[in-house]
């Protein structure tokens, strides 16, 4: 399991391997590599070698590399039942932060995802139908006994009366809610069909800072959940 070290920009410094970030929903559309394309791109600002897996036949993640003409951070492709091998290889080469994006409908592929992560992420619109679809998400993260959290995305950028009932319902599946949104703002589909990141296209619009935000929260769950995992042992 990794062990980091992370300065208070979100800076990191590798001590052995560097997190594993699987995004899971076995909905389809809800903006899996749209949060998997930015966290890896968050991490490569602050200097880390990210990577992004993309097990979803459908590549889409590998087609936004081909679109920004394979700039960084770096997309891979691998079937499920290569993935684990797929990462130790990266990490052999010098790969530190690694975020893999998975296909709906696709149970082995999201299993084989939560088995080789150190931490999981569950993209999901705070709608009802939404809603209802991940709990068969969340009950597979709880069987694999990772730490995960479900993160609203694509939904209004102003409301959190919506926002705290979705955090309620979720709660109630047992998969905590993450308390950073990403919610729908148009910087996002102009960047993806650019081949680009928010960052890239504003990096002081908002979709932008929203990126940040969740990428630093995310480092400080990381290191929460290697604490936690490291006095158990």
């Amino acid at each position: 399991m990794c062990k980091i070290t992370y300065m208070s920009n979100c800076r990191h410094v590798e001590e052995s391997t560097m997190p594993t970030i699987a995004i899971i929903s076995q909905k389809g559309g809800v903006g899996k590599t749209t949060l998997a394309i930015h966290l890896a791109a968050a991490a490569q600002d602050t200097g880390a070698v990210a990577l992004i897996v993309d097990t979803d036949p459908q590549a889409t993640a590998s087609q936004w590399a081909t679109w920004r003409k394979d700039n960084p951070p770096e997309v891979i492709d691998s079937p499920p039942p290569r993935l684990a091998a797929k990462i130790r290889q990266a990490q052999e080469q010098g790969a530190q932060w690694i975020v893999i994006d998975t296909p709906p409908h696709a149970d082995s592929a999201a299993r084989a995802a939560v088995e080789v992560a150190d931490f999981v992420l569950i993209p999901c619109r705070p709608s009802a139908f939404d809603l209802s679809a991940i709990e068969t998400t969340a009950k597979l993260v709880q069987l694999l006994r990772k730490p995960a959290y479900v993160v609203f995305i694509a939904g209004p950028p102003n409301a959190s009366r919506i926002y705290q009932e979705a955090g309620e319902l979720v709660e109630s599946y047992g998969t905590p809610p993450c308390p950073v949104q990403v919610p729908d703002r148009a910087a996002y589909r102009h960047a993806s069909a650019e081949g680009r990141t928010v960052m890239e296209l504003e990096r002081a619009g908002k979709a932008a800072e929203d990126i940040r935000q969740i990428y630093k929260w995310v480092c400080r769950q990381v290191v929460m959940s290697t604490s936690d995992e490291e006095k158990v042992a």
